[in-house]
């Protein structure tokens, strides 16, 4: 199988939708390049790309960029030293680089919320009485339980929060990635706290004078509010693992790995 019959297969998972303006792009390699192995992963790092050739995989599949802007950009970096060494390495090894990232959010289901909601054992919870997989009932629980059941779940060394840590939460958002900067409209995630009376909302990306500072004066006026704030890739990571075992019996005898890029900060 070359990367293309791969990505093909791949794409006819979700639904089958397949857009025409996409950041899903082959990155580096050919598309007839015959596939040996699969690593996907979060983030194709070096680290991930060292990975990947050590366990015999050619076509690793992001979720993120390869190279540091959303559309993986190059006219930027043509004097960039860092670019041109993880190029080298990425050639060395005749490694190709696909992504997946809209086609992975946007079929018949968000692929990135399944994984996590497996992980965290949420699948039954959801409120299907909205859109979209934001809106959860869970069994109550408080702040801090909340934070300890995230950082076993999903092996967080960190997470930040805002709130009373004693606060109850029954009514529960998720936002991963950079879906809490409010996907174009900056007061989205707290709307959607307010309209969807939420307890906590646990949160990827964050800017500082949106949602953290409602949640935060929310918090003080004692409307009991909290969020948690986990990263943008711990709270996508589990989509992409996920992917690597629903993927297999797709693709014949071709192994697929998943590689765990880690989160990108040294806590001190």
């Amino acid at each position: 199988m070359n990367v293309r019959e791969m990505v093909d297969i791949i794409l006819a998972v979700n639904g089958g939708r397949k857009f025409e303006k996409t950041c899903d792009q082959l990155i580096e390699g050919s598309w007839d390049r015959q596939v040996t192995g699969v690593a996907v992963t979060f983030m194709a790092t070096v680290d991930v790309i060292h990975r990947a050739a050590g366990i015999g995989c050619n076509l690793i599949i992001t979720h993120e960029p390869t190279y540091f802007t959303g559309q993986d950009r190059l006219e930027w970096l043509k004097d960039d030293p860092v670019y041109h060494e993880k190029k080298t390495l990425i050639d060395a090894h005749r490694i190709s680089i696909w992504r997946y990232h809209d086609h992975m959010h946007h079929g018949n289901t968000d692929l990135i919320y399944d994984g996590l909601l497996k992980d965290l054992g949420w699948t039954n919870y959801l409120d299907t009485g909205f859109p979209l997989p934001h809106c959860y009932n869970i069994p109550a629980i408080s702040l801090t339980g909340l934070i300890a059941l995230l950082k076993d779940k999903l092996d967080l060394k960190v997470v930040r929060v805002v709130g009373d840590l004693e606060t109850q939460c029954r009514r529960v958002g998720i936002l991963v990635g950079g879906g809490s900067l409010g996907l174009g409209e900056e007061e989205m995630p707290a709307r959607l706290m307010h309209d969807r009376q939420l307890d906590v909302i646990i949160c990827g990306d964050i800017m500082e004078w949106t949602l953290s500072a409602y949640v935060r004066d929310a918090a003080a006026l004692s409307h009991h509010k909290a969020m948690i704030v986990i990263g943008h890739e711990r709270s996508e990571y589990s989509g992409m693992k996920e992917m690597a075992k629903w993927l297999p019996p797709l693709v014949g005898n071709i192994p697929v790995h998943f590689i765990d890029d880690g989160e990108p900060f040294i806590y001190l």
